[in-house]
C-alpha cells in the first residue's frame, strides 16, 4: 500500500501558522514551509501540493495529529490522502529521532512526514463525515460542554450553601433543580424563612410538580437553628447566591436547546433510514437502551469504525477491549484505559442502562456477577457485547431482533 505514494507531508498544526514539512519517498526533504492558518494559507499549500505532484493528489499522504478542521477538511476534498495518529503515538516517533522529551515544531513536521513513510499502517486514514454527522458532533460537544458548566456552577452554589445555610441543601442536595432556585429567591437568608407562608411553598410546588415535599415539610426543614456566622457572612455569600441563579437558568434552558437539535437531526437521520439514506442511525436507535446521548455520541465519535463496520477498531476506541500483561506463568486483564472518554461513558451508560430495562441484559450480567466479575467489569464485558450485536446488525443492515443476543459476539464479528 505504501508504494502508491511518492510524497509524505508531515504538518504540525498550530492555532496561528501550521509547520509543514515535505518528503520524497527516499527521505529527501524537498519542501518545508510555514502555512498561516486561513483561507488562503491554507490555499497556497493546496496549490504548492498540486503543483508537487503534477496534479495526481492520490499520491500524496499526509499525516496530522488533528483529525479534523479546515486544513484537514480541504486536503481531504481535494483528494489528497490524509492520515491522522493519536498523541501518544506521536510522542513516541518523537522519541524514535530526537532526544526524549524534545519538542520542536519544525522538527515534529519532519517526523510526521518521516514516521508516515515508513510506518504509514500505524496512522488512520481521515474521510469526510455526512453533513448530518458533523452537527451532531459539534452539537454533541457542545452539549457536554454545557452540562461541565452546569456541574461547576452547581458544585460552587452547594459550596456557598454549605458556609451559612446548610438545611437548604437537605431539600435538594443536587442543587440543580428549577423550584429549588425560586425557593431560594423567596427566603436566600435563614433570616427570610420566618416570612415565607406554607400556600406560597405549597404553590411553588405544585407549579414545578414536586410531590416527595409537602409545605410543611419544606418549612419544618428549613426552620431548625441557623449557623452562627460573623455579623455579614451569611448576607455576603447570599448575594453570590443570587448571582449563580440566572447563570444556572441559562445553561439549563442552552442545554435543552442543543439536546432538542440534537433529537431532532437523529429524527430526520432515522426517518431518512427508513428509506435506505441514513440506515445505520435506524440500526442504532433500534437497539435497546440506545436514546439520543448513547446514539449521538456514537456517531460523533465513532462514525469511521461505524462505517467501516470495524468491530476491533471500534471496542478499542472505546475501552471496551481488554489490555492483557502476562509474564511468565502471570497473566493479568487490565481496563483499556488509552481510548476516546465520551465514547467510554457513552457506552458505559448504554451498558449500564441495558443491565437494568433489558430482560437478555439483566440476564447477560448477572451471569458476569455470577462468574466473579466486579461490576465494572460486567459493565465492560456487557459494553463489548453491545458493539458485537450493533456491528453484526449494520453489517448484515438489519435492525434489532433478540435472536442477535445468542448469535452475535466476538467470534462471528471479526
Amino acid at each position: 500500500m505504501e508504494e502508491q505514494y511518492r510524497w509524505f507531508v508531515g504538518i504540525d498544526w498550530a492555532t496561528e501558522f501550521h509547520e509543514v514539512c515535505v518528503l520524497d519517498a527516499q527521505r529527501k526533504v524537498v519542501e518545508q514551509k510555514k502555512v498561516e492558518h486561513s483561507g488562503k494559507g491554507i490555499a497556497q499549500l493546496v496549490e504548492m501540493l498540486q503543483k508537487l505532484s503534477g496534479g495526481q493528489a492520490a499520491q500524496v499522504a499526509v499525516a496530522i495529529e488533528l483529525p479534523r478542521g479546515a486544513i484537514v477538511e480541504t486536503l481531504v476534498e481535494r483528494e489528497f490522502a490524509v492520515f491522522s495518529l493519536n498523541p501518544k503515538q506521536m510522542d513516541r516517533f518523537r522519541d524514535r529521532h530526537t532526544v526524549p522529551g524534545a519538542k520542536d515544531d519544525s522538527r515534529d513536521a519532519f517526523v510526521m512526514a518521516d514516521s508516515l513513510r515508513t510506518d504509514l499502517h500505524l496512522f488512520h486514514r481521515v474521510r469526510l463525515d455526512d453533513r448530518l454527522v458533523i452537527r451532531i458532533r459539534e452539537l454533541s460537544r457542545t452539549e457536554e460542554d454545557l452540562q461541565q458548566d452546569m456541574v461547576r456552577s452547581t458544585h460552587r452554589l452547594r459550596e456557598l450553601l454549605l458556609r451559612y445555610y446548610p438545611q437548604m441543601l437537605k431539600l435538594c442536595p443536587g442543587v440543580d433543580e428549577p423550584w429549588f432556585w425560586e425557593l431560594l429567591e423567596l427566603a436566600p437568608l435563614p433570616a427570610d424563612v420566618a416570612k415565607l407562608k406554607r400556600p406560597k411553598v405549597e404553590q411553588l410546588l405544585r407549579s414545578h410538580r414536586i410531590r416527595r415535599l409537602t409545605g410543611a415539610e419544606v418549612l419544618t426543614e428549613l426552620g431548625v437553628p441557623p449557623l452562627h456566622l460573623a455579623p455579614g457572612a451569611a448576607e455576603a455569600a447570599s448575594e453570590h447566591v443570587l448571582l449563580q441563579l440566572p447563570l444556572l437558568r441559562v445553561l439549563r434552558q442552552q442545554r435543552a436547546d442543543v439536546a432538542g437539535r440534537i433529537q431532532k437531526l437523529l429524527d430526520e437521520m432515522s426517518q431518512a433510514g427508513q428509506a435506505g439514506e441514513h440506515r445505520d442511525v435506524t440500526i442504532i436507535l433500534s437497539l435497546p437502551g440506545v436514546g439520543r446521548v448513547v446514539a449521538a455520541t456514537m456517531l460523533a465519535e465513532a462514525s469511521q469504525p461505524l462505517a467501516e463496520r470495524d468491530y476491533h477498531a471500534l471496542r478499542s476506541y472505546a475501552g471496551a477491549a481488554p489490555i492483557t500483561h502476562q509474564s511468565g506463568k502471570r497473566r493479568v486483564v487490565l481496563m483499556r484505559k488509552s481510548c476516546n472518554p465520551r465514547l467510554r461513558d457513552a457506552l458505559y451508560h448504554w451498558a449500564r442502562v441495558n443491565s437494568q430495562h433489558d430482560e437478555r441484559g439483566k440476564q447477560h450480567y448477572a451471569e458476569l456477577r455470577g462468574k466473579g466479575h466486579s461490576h465494572g467489569r460486567a459493565l465492560r464485558g456487557m459494553a463489548d457485547r453491545l458493539l458485537a450485536v450493533m456491528v453484526a446488525m449494520l453489517r448484515s443492515n438489519t435492525l434489532y431482533d433478540p435472536s442477535f443476543n445468542s448469535r452475535a459476539d466476538s467470534s462471528n464479528v471479526a
